[in-house]
């Protein structure tokens, strides 16, 4: 069976192209560029989910321009400035810019949208030499993105901040299906990423200072003056923190921030995508439609914010427009569950993906995946809950014990329809031995999901 740990889905001859490819004919070194750090880190891996990656983290010998540098897919698509969408999810009537055969590969050169956004100035090459940067290390199509966007006026105070790249038309899918997505590899673009906070967004905004809210004012983080009555972004009062990335223990590449005047706090990096869509609503809906602006996630995936979903994890998504119109941004060097300030590690990242259509009936995806997003790593399944699945359409729902009940209704539905346990076992069993965890907080809806260990079945 499909979903059985014992038979994990893995194309030996798509692997195995995918390791001669993507790793033999590569000698990623460890590279001193002009700020001291090291170029960050590549995550490669052959298999998708069911199987362990097979690489570890690695070390791309450039910062990765567009078109420059390992390429790992079928299919390349760049970020170019007349086909991306900054701060919007493509719609089911808007036109491809890449199309891929199902079950085949393509690489994405993903944007993040740090250093580009109104707060710091809308000039990523300034802002980025104002933390030591050169300009030869800061991403061309950034810069262009930022100067030159013009598809829609950008309201910084409505728009989502995400450089969206997409969609993706993914041949054979059609309403009804599922969309597999196996991220395959994810090379970071530059040696370094922004972690960003901002007034009324984030665990401990402005906003929750109330007797409701459970903090005081005292509390609040950023605690720089929030200027958004102004209504200039650049006095909003954003604190971005610059993230270095270097090769840390062992050649596993790290994030470093300091702590105090002479230490430092480091972490190993795991890349991966924040948000990975399918298109779900048609032109009829505009730009400021809740499930058009990539903030929140809805069921068609978005800004899931799910950090599990990395190399070697698989991400299943309701189809529901022909081509499926897959759609990716909001790369990540690194999350922690929650992302409590407001982002993760922001960088922009080259990722590859397998993208699969699963039909109805094939047992080629969790029968959930039919209707809600749902994720699986080499170990887990992952079944997910958000407090707003609509998009907030008919007002926000941030409520976590929302999230939560959907989560354990969702893992319910697997456990029974997929694997076959009686339903209140099931539901003992979920209690005993697995883990919900807090996806995120920030996102306006907010996301729960739960660990099912493969290894507890037999």
């Amino acid at each position: 069976m499909t979903l059985s740990p014992q038979h994990p889905r893995v194309d030996p001859a798509t692997a195995a192209d995918l390791v001669e490819r993507g790793l033999g004919r590569r000698a990623f070194v460890q590279a001193a560029l002009a700020t001291g750090a090291v170029l960050a880190a590549g995550v490669a891996a052959a298999a998708p989910a069911g199987a362990t990656p097979s690489a570890r983290p690695r070390l791309p010998r450039e910062v990765l321009q567009p078109g420059t540098g390992p390429i790992d897919g079928d299919v390349y698509l760049p970020s170019r400035t007349d086909e991306v969408l900054w701060g919007y999810l493509p719609r089911t009537t808007d036109a491809p810019v890449a199309r891929v055969r199902s079950g085949r590969t393509i690489t994405v050169d993903t944007v993040s949208h740090e250093g580009l956004l109104e707060d710091q100035g809308r000039d990523p090459a300034a802002w980025f030499a104002g933390k030591g940067v050169p300009r030869d290390q800061v991403l061309d199509d950034a810069v262009a993105i930022a100067a030159g966007y013009a598809r829609h006026p950008r309201d910084f105070d409505a728009d989502g901040p995400h450089v969206v790249t997409g969609p993706v038309y993914v041949e054979e899918a059609r309403p009804g299906d599922v969309l597999k997505i196996e991220p395959l590899s994810a090379l970071p673009r530059v040696p370094y990423g922004v972690i960003s906070s901002r007034h009324g967004k984030g665990a401990l905004s402005v906003s929750f200072a109330t007797a409701a809210g459970g903090i005081s004012a005292a509390e609040v983080m950023p605690t720089t003056p929030d200027g958004r009555a102004t209504k200039d972004p650049l006095q909003y009062g954003n604190v971005s923190v610059f993230t270095p990335v270097r090769s840390g223990r062992g050649g596993v590449p790290d994030a470093y921030l300091p702590v105090g005047t002479t230490g430092e706090v480091s972490w190993p990096i795991t890349p991966f995508a924040g948000l990975m869509s399918v298109a779900t609503v048609g032109d009829a809906a505009t730009l400021n439609d809740p499930l058009v602006n990539s903030i929140p996630p809805t069921v068609g995936g978005g800004n899931i914010d799910v950090r599990l979903l990395a190399v070697g994890s698989a991400f299943y998504l309701p189809v529901v427009a022909p081509g499926a119109l897959f759609s990716v941004g909001d790369p990540h060097m690194s999350m922690g569950n929650g992302e409590v300030a407001l982002t993760a590690l922001e960088g922009s990242l080259r990722l590859t993906f397998r993208l699969t259509v699963c039909r109805p009936g094939s047992g080629d995806a969790p029968s959930v995946a039919f209707r809600y997003p749902f994720g699986e790593t080499a170990d887990a399944w992952v079944p997910i809950g958000l407090s707003d699945p609509d998009g907030a359409r008919g007002g926000q729902v941030s409520d976590l014990d929302v999230a939560s009940r959907r989560a354990v209704v969702n893992a319910l539905d697997f456990l029974q329809a997929d694997l076959g346990m009686d339903r209140a076992v099931a539901y003992a069993y979920l209690s005993a031995a697995v883990d919900f965890e807090v996806s995120q907080v920030v996102d306006r809806t907010v996301g729960v999901h739960g660990v099912i260990p493969k290894s507890h079945f037999g």
